[in-house]
């Protein structure tokens, strides 16, 4: 039974409630023009400017980032259709070109919105919530103000770490004081006025302690919770265990000079618990964060301005002690050799303090310069290009090639909710030229060509499977007897173990669901929604990498669960691994530093004898500025928000999206299943043996905990990547 509803408009698909979905060789004679007319109507011509009552789902290339016509400086090349800056496609909008650059999009005016189908807009709750939050950023005046309020030079550094706790309070009382100043714009005063609170009731002004500081203010800086971070913080999708030591370079020595590492058995051998290098290796105890490839290629691009960013690529090993417990060996920073010339790069080592009480600031500045090439990694590949920007083709293919009332449909739509609309609100002020990434992060003006290059070169659909991931970072090894079917190299890895338990939920769930609609593999390949689909992602959506090998065929069941999950995962879990603990951990700058200012002096140098002279003052002048550091904390603040609306895994916003009862179920096994791992969870965080779950910040590891009261929490996750 279907029934429908009428509306002002045409009847179509979009008011449909379908109780009964059919595959395309079972559809009642009497829907088939209807399923057709739906499919065509979504997809469109491909011609002219959409506009804001349209459904229509089309693609095209990253051309809207720039804006030339406003200023030569802001033109950025075009991503996508290019086998220099390969790209994921998002939503096409068919704005006129610029006047000075024909390739690029002119952009938006003002606070209007950017196309996305009528489908894909925030629900009323939703909308007024990312309203509050943009209250809370100012994106149009908060941010500028700020900048005024820091512009002296005597206040573009902080002094010391007081000083930069006392910020939390200095910038709430600077905006409640900005929004009663007489001299605040009408426009200004209508945005502060529009919400006092936000959904969850909490002032919008309040910019709370950051986790990683609240219990312990001085513990993010031990060596411990530096290596902790990259197995439970913002980005533990990196870490891999070492096989060869020193580690190797794939880069072409032609192009990027020698890359024979300064890492020696000497500097660390001493540090390995009486084991030698090669039985450190052979116990499978050293493990590295080598950010060498993927930076050397575009130092030289980032350090070229004279006030600008000075940072290097960055390699970190690390070794797994008796007590289960990760701590940094050694560091080796990295510079590429200058432009057009012979000579080697720059390489140098350091090692920890050999007395866990002695401080040695070269040491922790050295960690800063990982730390900065971390988050950047986080926020560019991880979260934006991992999750954002992957995910918006999938979007695009499910509505143009699955009926409504094809089986997949109603399944994937839950998680694909809000993304669009997200990804449309991130191209206007977040990685848009000039935009809030440009302006606080690394790479500046060449951030987003940065994620093209790791797209290029790294990026395999496959390898967004955690089982896969993990195998291929060799951070876990094949095991048919394990309940995973694959063994974790370190036990207490908090994102591995956690996320284990959420993709078997899924996979199962996918599983159980897939075989009630398909009966056999043959109904597969006879299903020719799906395998258009399926070909449409990877020729069209994902076209720049269509001949790469990590697609994978859709011939089997067992593969359409492997792409189901897949796609699931990554906008569920793996998108709140890497995006709801941002203000814990990069609400607190030296922590998560965006930017770095400084290279690390020589020992005896007029700045080595500054570093002694007042450490804390240099250390936070190598780092992210004032204005950098607020910019970073007001956002990352609203991105690690859940609103009262948001639909965690197990949950369905609507409850009658089937009557078929072995799909209920199914489902209600997977809702049971999801609370078992919130129980599991918050077992594992109260285990003290598992010493990776909270560490000596006392932050425990619940980004994986399925549900979340809304606010920022530094848990749950929802269904799709929803903010």
């Amino acid at each position: 039974m279907v029934q429908f509803m009428k509306t002002k408009s045409a009847l179509t698909f979009e008011y449909i409630v379908a109780f009964k979905v059919y595959l395309p060789d079972d559809t009642p004679v009497g829907l088939w023009k209807l399923r057709e007319q739906e499919l065509m109507m979504l997809r469109g011509d491909g011609k002219g400017e959409r506009q804001e009552w349209d459904r229509i789902y089309d693609y095209d290339t990253y051309n809207d980032l720039g804006n030339p016509d406003h200023d030569k400086s802001l033109l950025r090349p075009v991503l996508g259709k290019s086998e220099e800056f390969p790209y994921p496609r998002r939503c096409r909008t068919g704005r006129a070109p610029c006047v000075t650059d024909p390739l690029s999009e002119s952009p938006v005016s003002g606070l209007a919105d950017i196309y996305i189908p009528r489908d894909e807009r925030f629900s009323a709750t939703k909308s007024m919530g990312f309203l509050a939050d943009t209250v809370k950023a100012a994106a149009h005046n908060l941010l500028p103000a700020l900048e005024s309020l820091f512009e002296q030079p005597a206040s573009t550094d902080f002094g010391s770490f007081r000083e930069l706790k006392e910020l939390y309070d200095e910038i709430r009382d600077f905006v409640k004081q900005k929004g009663k100043n007489k001299s605040t714009t009408a426009a200004e005063q209508k945005l502060f006025d529009l919400r006092t609170q936000d959904e969850a009731g909490q002032d919008i002004l309040e910019f709370p302690i950051p986790q990683v500081i609240c219990e312990d203010e001085n513990a993010w800086m031990r060596d411990e919770e530096f290596a902790r971070q990259m197995l439970a913080g913002l980005n533990p999708m990196v870490i891999e265990r070492l096989e060869v030591f020193p580690p190797k370079s794939k880069l072409n020595p032609g192009i990027y000079g020698t890359h024979t590492s300064a890492l020696t058995a000497s500097h660390i051998k001493g540090q390995l618990e009486g084991l030698t290098v090669e039985q450190a290796l052979e116990n499978k105890k050293l493990f590295t964060v080598d950010y060498y490839d993927i930076y050397i290629p575009s130092l030289n691009k980032i350090n070229s301005e004279h006030k600008g960013p000075k940072s290097y690529a960055s390699r970190t090993i690390f070794f797994y002690t008796k007590e289960n417990i990760l701590k940094p060996v050694a560091i080796e920073l990295c510079l590429p050799p200058p432009p057009n010339t012979i000579e080697p790069g720059y390489k140098r080592v350091f090692v920890p303090p050999l007395s866990g009480n002695t401080k040695d600031w070269l040491w922790e500045l050295a960690k800063a310069h990982v730390r900065t090439n971390h988050v950047n990694y986080h926020q560019l590949i991880s979260h934006w290009l991992e999750t954002h920007a992957t995910v918006e083709p999938f979007i695009i293919a499910t509505h143009r090639q699955l009926s409504a009332i094809h089986p997949l449909n109603p399944f994937l739509l839950p998680h694909f909710k809000n993304t669009m609309s997200i990804n449309s609100q991130a191209r206007k002020a977040l990685i848009s030229a000039n935009g809030i990434i440009e302006k606080c992060f690394l790479p500046r003006n060449h951030s987003i060509e940065t994620s093209a290059a790791i797209y290029k070169e790294y990026w395999h659909f496959d390898e967004l499977s955690l089982p896969k991931d993990l195998l291929k970072r060799k951070m876990a090894l094949p095991d048919a007897t394990s309940k995973y079917q694959l063994k974790l190299i370190i036990e207490d890895y908090p994102y591995a173990h956690d996320g284990l338990e959420i993709w078997n939920t899924l996979r199962e769930w996918v599983h159980d669901y897939i075989h009630i609609y398909y009966k056999d593999d043959a109904t597969i390949k006879l299903d020719s929604e799906l395998q258009t689909w399926w070909n449409e992602i990877r020729t069209v959506g994902h076209g720049d990498k269509k001949h790469d090998i990590g697609w994978i065929k859709l011939e089997t069941r067992e593969n359409l669960e492997d792409i189901l999950t897949t796609i699931i995962w990554i906008s569920s879990a793996h998108h709140a691994a890497v995006n709801f603990g941002q203000y814990a951990y990069a609400g607190y700058m030296p922590n998560s530093p965006t930017c770095a200012q400084r290279f690390i002096p020589d020992y005896d140098s007029v700045e080595h004898f500054q570093i002694v002279e007042n450490p804390e003052k240099y250390f936070l002048s190598t780092l992210s500025t004032k204005v950098q550091a607020t910019t970073v904390m007001t956002t990352v603040e609203i991105l690690s928000t859940h609103s009262t609306e948001e639909e965690y895994l197990g949950e369905r916003a609507i409850k009658c999206w089937t009557d078929n009862q072995e799909v209920i179920a199914a489902f209600d096994k997977f809702s049971s299943k999801v609370k078992d791992i919130e129980k599991l969870i918050t077992n594992r965080n109260e285990n003290p043996e598992l010493k990776h779950r909270r560490g000596p910040a006392n932050v425990p590891y619940t980004l994986l905990h399925p549900s979340s009261p809304p606010g920022v929490t530094g848990k749950g996750v929802p269904n799709s990547i929803s903010i």
